[in-house]
């Protein structure tokens, strides 16, 4: 089955692959080939992509994925490879966040949203990035 995910900057991978599994609102779920179609709601955390007796990791952010035919399409806010994570870099930005989040008198819904989604990001790539060490 083939994947692609695309964020609104680019798209960060494409491939064929034996299966995935995805961090769903409802829990993480495995799609292997065969699997019904779905639309599922991805919250941040880990990609784990199988192909050829191998897995590869990606943190992502929120966004959507939809699993017809033999294609998994996913839409998201942000996504990186394992690989191309600076932990430290993540880290300051998290912290950046958090203190714009906790200092700021008045945001807007917009502005709050922004700051908890850069937040989970972050999260989202340091667990990736420690788990597989």
């Amino acid at each position: 089955m083939n994947i692609e995910i695309v964020t609104p900057e680019a798209k960060v991978y494409e491939d064929t692959i034996e299966s995935v599994t995805l961090p769903t609102t409802s829990g993480e779920i495995d799609i292997l080939p065969g699997h019904i179609p779905i639309v599922t709601e991805i919250e941040p955390g880990e990609i784990v992509v199988g192909k050829m007796g191998t897995k590869q990791s990606l943190a992502i952010s929120k966004g959507f994925a939809q699993f017809v035919g033999e294609k998994v399409s996913i839409l998201a806010e942000n996504a990186i490879h394992i690989d191309k994570i600076d932990e430290s870099v993540v880290e300051e930005a998290q912290k950046r966040a958090e203190e714009a989040l906790s200092t700021m008198k008045k945001m807007s819904d917009e502005e709050i949203a922004m700051l908890e989604t850069q937040i989970s990001y972050a999260r989202a790539q340091i667990l990736v990035k420690r788990k597989r060490r």
